[in-house]
């Protein structure tokens, strides 16, 4: 039997009142109604309930409306559920088709430099994306960054500025990475390394490209180690926990 609209509002807490098709008003103990629509997925053949809003929200019309639409989809084939969740990350993409690089990744360093004690380390993100990064892919929008565009950066400085253009690459991974993670992006990182650009001709690099800082001399460690004691800083201390 089809509810009323005097029946929706008198719902008291604990009551489950079925409109028929699928639809049902659910009152929890606290008296909040919410609609549900019950059905079967014609994809894994499983129950499902879909949340179709609050009563106070959606009208009882309104309720009927989105529980007819949800049967349709379910006649061709589809999960309500799932074409929601499908529609929201689209939606998601399209948006992110306004945002740049350049813009996301400012957004990006913002966020977690403050947890970055290190000057020089905060310093040298921004800079390496100002000077190598942005020119070439700093207008593209985050969800269209591609393979291509990464080794337009890294490309013109992977041998002539082999540390550089690989703390760049790692750099982009990252923002490219929590740009999916937001929903900014699908598929895979186009800066990903293993597996990805290590195959497509950038050299690898070799143990005779490393470059070590010369080793301090034993006879001046005596007063290097009272320079270390009288720097209160953390890298200091980590220094002098590295020499013990």
């Amino acid at each position: 039997m089809a509810l009323t609209a005097l029946q929706v509002k008198n719902a008291k807490p604990g009551d489950k009142l079925t409109d028929g098709g699928g639809l049902r008003l659910d009152v929890d103990r606290n008296g909040n109604r919410a609609w549900v629509f019950r059905y079967t997925s014609p994809v894994t053949s499983k129950e499902r309930y879909a949340g179709l809003g609050s009563a106070g929200d959606v009208s009882l019309a309104q309720a009927r409306d989105a529980a007819q639409e949800a049967r349709a989809l379910i006649r061709k084939g589809l999960d309500p559920i799932e074409h929601r969740k499908e529609q929201r990350q689209a939606a998601k993409v399209e948006a992110s088709r306004s945002i740049t690089f350049k813009a996301y990744a400012e957004q990006f360093i913002s966020g977690r430099e403050v947890g970055w004690r290190n000057d020089k380390h905060r310093q040298q993100w921004r800079n390496s994306l100002r000077d190598y990064a942005y020119p070439v892919i700093g207008h593209l929008a985050v969800a269209e960054v591609d393979t291509a565009a990464v080794l337009k950066v890294l490309r013109p400085i992977w041998s002539a500025l082999p540390e550089t253009a690989r703390r760049v690459r790692g750099r982009i991974e990252a923002i490219l990475n929590s740009a999916k993670a937001e929903g900014l992006r699908t598929g895979e990182n186009p800066a990903l390394w293993r597996g990805h650009l290590d195959q497509v001709g950038l050299a690898k690099r070799r143990k005779s490209d490393v470059k070590h800082h010369p080793a301090l001399p034993y006879a001046e460690m005596p007063q290097f180690w009272k320079s270390l004691v009288t720097d209160t800083s953390d890298t200091a201390r980590m220094l002098r926990w590295i020499v013990l």
